[in-house]
């Protein structure tokens, strides 16, 4: 059985569109190198998306 961790020993990232720090999630276990987000609404917002900048398509 694995030993528990704290949560202040796991991993974090910075949120590439907020700029918060986030930490690592179980669902995130297999993808960790590749999640730049930490939530939906951040990703649906990155920065250079229509959405970001205010303009309609």
């Amino acid at each position: 059985m694995a030993k528990m961790r704290r949560k202040g020993d796991l991993p974090t990232k910075i949120c590439a569109t907020c700029g918060r720090p986030f930490t690592w999630r179980k669902r995130w276990e297999k993808v960790w190198d590749e999640v730049r987000y930490c939530s939906d609404r951040c990703r649906r917002e990155k920065p250079g998306s229509a959405a970001a900048t205010g303009q309609k398509t």
